[in-house]
């Protein structure tokens, strides 16, 4: 840290002891730091947010954080009652410089994890004895840096009985890839829940985001831009952290991997930025990504374009990114949706539709000239739209102001060095020509009378088959038959009944999608299956 950096916190610090009725103390002009190592254990110091500063025979005086908790405070003035015990406010810099004073950087060569050897008992044992000896700092700076490498999704720290088992979910799947201990675990979660701004022992699921950068021991930065999620359980405080690994060059439509069919229905959105347009998926099925690519392309000096986001994933220049707590709830959420359509915008992103009276604000704005774009939870795009309709009721503007719902997944894709061809029986042969029989109208249909599929194989580097993700989609539209059954009452409008009149007006299901992309030999039949049920 800079100089100028350190002498901003400090008076930062100083600022907030005032307003805390603290008194503050500036470490940065202390240059022999005693250390007290008899008198607090080193996982206390990391746990506690807490430093002994000075202690004689008569007086204590502790350094605490912004972070330390009340509970801390008193739990050591009754501990040390001997004492006359003070507390003084320390800067985070100040805390951090005293902790490698306790705990020293340790010369450690930080093994890179092989993901395709990760379930080997050897390679587990070794990477968890390398977090062990870290500090808590590094495991984090660490963690991120390997799941880059490894183009994980997400880091999921889970308690069990005995230990927190790590793992990384990689191409939709979760792997594991160590064991910590409680001690170094506690560690750690105190300098997550630091930089995320959460607490280590709230009762409900909290949510945060980091986004910093780290030096670790060995000298390298690593920079740190994370969805945190918690929730407590049986054992402890389990974590869950998405990594925002997306550059802006990658936001583009063209690294969407839409087909020339979907890519048309997509950029008559972009010549006509009116109305909503829903990307629906679970979790981790790529909707964000679809939504800023969608943005980037939209993004001009001659549009206004502005975001409600919880949190803002990636910063985007040239757009208005206003990021929502997590604890604003539903009525306060409309009423940020309102306050921003009066700030005259061409384009809005709503992060997520989660309620009947955001669902109403961002059709009206849909029907009033402005392009909305956000996402929903649903298995698919019918099932989307019945949910919105129970959301809104049966409106005649709805259609109107429907534009687009496009559902999603992510499939494995083979890897095309390993994958092994096999030719399926009657019985899965009959079951494609089905599914094939059913594709819309505009579809060729393929001939599988000498059908070959591939299933994974094997390699040393690529033991799994399988290398990256590849969307398989759906996409509804608002055609002049899909506008009658919206015309119905409502009973008589069922996902089931939208689904097969949008296929009969040309709609293509996830599931022909992916058996298409499975007899291309792009993924497997049990990969499409394994996503769509």
């Amino acid at each position: 840290m800079s100089q100028d950096a350190r002498y901003d916190e400090e008076v930062a610090t100083q600022r907030r002891a005032r307003l805390l009725g603290l008194t503050y103390f500036d470490t940065s002009a202390m240059r022999d730091k005693p250390l007290y190592k008899d008198l607090v254990p080193l996982p206390e110091l990391y746990q506690k947010r807490i430093i002994p500063i000075t202690a004689d025979k008569s007086n204590l005086m502790f350094g605490i954080t912004n972070t330390t908790s009340q509970q801390t405070v008193r739990e050591y003035t009754q501990r040390f009652n001997e004492y006359r015990t003070s507390f003084v406010l320390i800067s985070d810099a100040g805390y951090r410089e005293y902790m490698r004073l306790y705990d020293p950087p340790k010369q450690i060569v930080y093994e890179n994890i092989n993901i395709a050897s990760a379930d080997d008992a050897q390679l587990l044992k070794k990477i968890s004895e390398t977090l062990a000896q870290v500090r808590a700092d590094d495991i984090l700076a660490y963690l991120v840096k390997q799941a880059y490498n490894l183009k994980a999704s997400d880091i999921h720290m889970e308690n069990q009985a005995d230990y927190v088992r790590v793992r990384f979910r990689v191409d939709g799947v979760l792997h594991i890839i160590a064991q910590l201990a409680r001690d170094k675990y506690h560690q750690l979660m105190s300098s997550v829940a630091v930089a995320a701004n959460v607490s280590t022992d709230a009762p409900d699921a909290q949510t945060g985001h980091i986004n910093q950068t780290y030096r670790m021991a060995t000298g390298e930065d690593v920079t740190v831009n994370l969805r945190v999620e918690t929730v407590p359980t049986v054992y402890g405080q389990d974590v869950v952290m998405r990594l925002f690994t997306m550059q802006m060059e990658l936001l583009s439509l063209d690294k969407l991997s839409l087909s020339p069919r979907e890519r048309e229905v997509v950029d008559d959105v972009i010549k006509h930025p009116t109305g909503m347009v829903l990307v629906v998926g679970p979790t981790g099925s790529g909707k964000t990504t679809t939504l800023y690519s969608l943005l980037n392309t939209l993004n001009s000096d001659e549009r206004k374009l502005i975001t409600l986001e919880d949190p803002v994933e990636y910063f985007m220049p040239g757009i208005v990114q206003i990021p929502v707590r997590g604890d604003v709830n539903a009525a306060g959420f409309a009423e940020k949706l309102r306050a921003v359509l009066r700030l005259d915008p061409d384009v809005v992103m709503v992060g997520e539709i989660r309620d009947q009276d955001t669902a109403k604000t961002a059709l009206q704005a849909a029907l009033t000239g402005h392009l909305v774009l956000s996402t929903f939870h649903a298995s698919s795009a019918a099932a989307a739209l019945t949910r919105m309709i129970d959301f809104i009721g049966v409106n005649p503007l709805f259609a109107s102001a429907m534009h687009l719902i496009m559902a999603q997944r992510l499939v494995r894709r083979l890897d095309e060095a390993t994958r092994q061809a096999y030719q399926p029986d009657a019985a899965l042969k009959a079951q494609l020509q089905q599914i094939i029989d059913s594709l819309p109208p505009g579809i060729q249909k393929p001939d599988i009378t000498n059908l070959t599929l591939y299933k994974p194989g094997k390699s040393a580097d690529n033991p799994f088959g399988y290398t990256g993700q590849l969307p398989i989609r759906e996409q509804m539209q608002m055609t002049p038959g899909v506008q009658q059954i919206l015309r119905l009452s409502p009973e008589q409008i069922t996902t089931d009944v939208l689904q097969k009149r949008a296929v009969e007006d040309g709609m293509l299901t996830m599931l022909q999608d992916g058996i298409l992309k499975a007899i291309e030999g792009v993924t497997t039949i049990e990969e499409v299956y394994r996503v769509v049920s």
